[in-house]
């Protein structure tokens, strides 16, 4: 029997009494999506160096909340992310932000293009702006920085250890870094998905267009194992957005699956499969159902309706008073 919704689950709720971390420094990326959600404008809002230390910050209570990236258009996955988020102290996902985004090359005022030997940014920014810089500056090395921000900020310092930056237009203008170039995404429309994370409560209502995310650790590596899988899925029409494998760490050749699925955990056909997945994967981590930020609803087939599962019940019972 699937429980009915809480009254009081307000899918991400939150608000100016609460504190939020994210992936700092001020002016990434991520402060852009979490102030996004309702309230967080007038919150407490606490930068974190990596992805990691956000998570633990809520795990630990420092914070109520955390939004870090766990998606990209381009690039897949986050992986930071999908590591930190299957292990640890389990944590809930609230809500999806999406956030269209934009790149500047930026550069201490006074130099050129001409001049850049050395250009730092996060990894997922480099592989959405890696054909612009072949093409433009080619002979440029790359250096690796925890965020878009952080690179930008570490051209104000005294010696910088690289000329130019790649970043958000917003930071460079909080700077005053001089932008040499705009708009340098190799894909115009890039687009990345941030999630917002707290400890336990009540789920988010159902929306009928919601997402459920799962981390389901392959118990045992043997041919269909992953068929088995996909199949508690397939067989109640649940459609898989999004389906990526990561190590566990634990030795060569064991992984996980981190799993978007279409539906919430109150809908029959997600419960059965949720079910399913358990007897199969006992441990199987829940992160969470939440309404999606596109707000689309997926095509659900007859049989797998709320009605045909409810009256697969009925018709169960009936038989057992035979």
């Amino acid at each position: 029997m699937i429980p009915s919704p809480s009254a009081d689950a307000a899918g991400g709720a939150g608000g100016k009494g609460w504190t939020y971390t994210y992936l700092g420094p001020e002016g990434t990326f991520t402060e852009a999506a979490l102030l996004q959600v309702p309230g967080a404008a007038d919150a407490e809002r606490i930068p974190a160096t990596s992805v990691t230390a956000a998570l633990e910050m809520v795990r630990d209570g420092r914070a109520d909340a955390a939004v870090v990236p766990i998606e990209n258009s381009v690039e897949g996955g986050v992986s930071a992310t999908l590591d930190a988020i299957s292990a640890g102290d389990p944590l809930r996902i609230r809500r999806e932000i999406l956030v269209p985004i934009t790149f500047v090359l930026a550069v201490r005022p006074g130099l050129e293009l001409a001049g850049i030997a050395t250009v730092s940014t996060h990894s997922h920014a480099w592989a959405q702006c890696r054909d612009w810089a072949e093409k433009n500056i080619p002979h440029a090395e790359y250096l690796p920085a925890s965020s878009t921000a952080a690179a930008a900020v570490g051209l104000q310092a005294a010696e910088p250890a690289y000329d130019a930056a790649i970043c958000s237009p917003l930071v460079a203008e909080r700077l005053g870094l001089q932008v040499l170039r705009s708009d340098i995404g190799d894909v115009a429309d890039a687009v990345t998905r941030f999630v917002l994370l707290s400890r336990g409560g009540p789920l988010p209502e159902p929306t009928g267009a919601d997402k459920t995310t799962l981390v389901v650790p392959l118990p045992e590596d043997h041919p269909g194992a992953l068929m088995e899988i996909l199949d508690q899925f397939s067989a109640r029409g649940v459609n898989l957005s999004r389906i990526e494998s990561r190590p566990t760490g634990l030795f060569l050749g064991d992984y996980f699956f981190s799993i978007d699925a279409d539906g919430h955990v109150y809908d029959a056909r997600m419960a059965d499969a949720l079910k399913g997945l358990h007897r199969i994967s006992p441990n199987l981590r829940f992160l969470g159902s939440y309404p999606r930020a596109d707000q689309r609803e997926p095509e659900i087939p007859k049989h797998t309706s709320d009605e045909a599962f409810h009256a697969a019940d009925l018709w169960l019972e009936d038989l057992y008073k035979d």
